[in-house]
């Protein structure tokens, strides 16, 4: 997208990163009124969850290999347009089968528009801004999955569970009404050929074990064991023509520790927020409103912070910022360890902002670090790449604290559980320090060169 930037698109970008990511979590406050609605057990209805966070994670490297290349305004408009409309057959649902469908099918267009998010804001924009574009989806996805809870409830307390899916569609609404009017004509999609097909059955098999295994223990800590099952078929995956470009690429660009520092400091995140508001609940006796005020220092911290880190990264460079915040998150998340049992929400509440500070301050660059190295007609695979790390992490780091709590007892549980979240975060800090990045001069043949012949 040459020529005058467009904020216009970095709008968009941030909007769909708000709305899928929203749709991750706020679906969970309505599972009891899901199943009371549909006459299905709890367990049945955690599907209407399931049924979009596994699609959206196990089809991201595939959607990724697919739509490079592709016309951007073309998969824009198609994913949101399918967002949106399965939105509406969710609500509609008269039963839990057709609920589920309409999800699955939510899910595929979600890891459309997850690959799509950092593509979009990285053309939409001149180098020298990319930390401001890339920090407004950055920013805004977090945001949308910490305020699904809270939007679920309040909509669930007036309006009735469909309602849950029904709030989405306005935001698309308006993202196709942008993207329509701003995007330029640029190509059409194509269709995947069979190869394609089995890369993606093959990829998404395996990451869809690994995502239930981790969403199952954080009930159930056993469930872990099930994760080694998704090895053969990632593992044929990866050396085949399919897998071999996507690592191709990421080992040229230097991007191997950029993705683990983003699995890192999703991990510990997510650790940090389930611990946390756990403990406050359960041990210490806080109400649902004062815990979840407290929790709110943290997306607050980061919303201030996160325009702030792509300023100072388009100012003074990506992985300076992307450092410096990860190793604030790290001592935000360090001085939660030594309060002990004895918490008060004030004291909960300035380390979270601290934390929340630093994580603002790296999102952005981070993103703008992995996407600036990224050859130009590979974007969308490494696109996906990065989010299946953060989607990876995200789901690992409560199963990680569930295990650990259960291991450690219900004195040490909380300490061993932030400790994890900590250690996490800190790993991120090295791993971006190490990592190249910035815009090279890279061309894919020396990536993938030798697979392109087995097409």
């Amino acid at each position: 997208m040459a020529g005058a930037d467009r904020w216009s698109l970095v709008a968009v970008a941030g909007l769909l990163a708000f709305v899928a990511m929203l749709d991750m979590n706020i679906v969970n406050v309505a599972l009891a009124e899901i199943a009371g609605g549909l006459g299905v057990s709890v367990a049945t209805a955690q599907w209407a969850v399931l049924g979009y966070q596994l699609p959206v994670v196990a089809l991201l490297l595939p959607v990724g290999r697919w739509l490079d290349g592709a016309g951007l305004r073309t998969a824009v408009l198609t994913a949101t347009c399918g967002f949106g409309l399965c939105s509406a057959l969710a609500a509609a649902a008269p039963w839990m089968g057709w609920l589920i469908a309409a999800r699955l099918l939510q899910g595929a267009c979600g890891a459309v528009l997850f690959v799509l998010m950092p593509v979009l804001a990285m053309r939409s924009v001149r180098p020298e801004l990319r930390g401001r574009a890339m920090s407004v989806p950055a920013t805004l996805g977090p945001l949308g999955a910490v305020a699904g809870p809270a939007v679920g409830g309040l909509l669930l307390d007036h309006l009735g569970w469909r309602w849950v899916f029904l709030v989405k569609i306005p935001f698309c609404l308006l993202a196709l009404l942008l993207a329509w009017r701003a995007m330029p004509r640029d190509g059409r999609l194509r269709r995947p050929d069979r190869r394609s097909v089995v890369d993606a059955l093959l990829v998404a098999s395996g990451v869809a074990v690994l995502l239930l295994a981790l969403t199952l223990a954080a009930d159930r800590p056993a469930w872990l064991a099930l994760a080694p099952v998704a090895a053969p078929a990632l593992w044929w995956w990866l050396r085949g023509p399919g897998g071999r470009p996507v690592a191709g690429v990421l080992r040229a660009a230097g991007l191997f520790r950029a993705h683990g520092a983003v699995l890192a400091l999703a991990a510990g995140f997510a650790a940090m927020h389930y611990v946390v508001a756990l403990h406050l609940q359960r041990d210490d006796g806080a109400s649902a409103t004062t815990t979840g005020l407290t929790v709110l220092a943290f997306p607050l911290g980061m919303g201030l912070a996160g325009p702030l880190g792509g300023r100072i990264a388009d100012r003074y460079g990506a992985r300076p910022a992307a450092v410096t915040g990860a190793a604030l998150t790290t001592a935000g998340l360090l001085l939660l360890i030594p309060l002990g049992d004895g918490w008060s929400p004030p004291d909960v509440a300035w380390r979270l902002a601290l934390a929340g500070v630093g994580l603002g301050l790296n999102g952005g660059p981070t993103q703008a670090l992995v996407m600036g190295a990224a050859p130009p007609d590979r974007a969308a695979t490494v696109g996906a790449t990065v989010q299946c790390a953060r989607s990876l992490g995200f789901t690992l780091g409560p199963a990680l604290a569930t295990a650990l709590w259960g291991l450690s007892g219900p004195g040490e549980g909380v300490r061993a559980g932030l400790v994890l979240a900590a250690a996490a975060a800190a790993l991120a800090v090295p791993l971006l320090a190490l990592t190249g990045g910035g815009p090279a001069p890279l061309s894919t043949k020396s990536t993938d060169a030798a697979p392109a012949a087995h097409d």
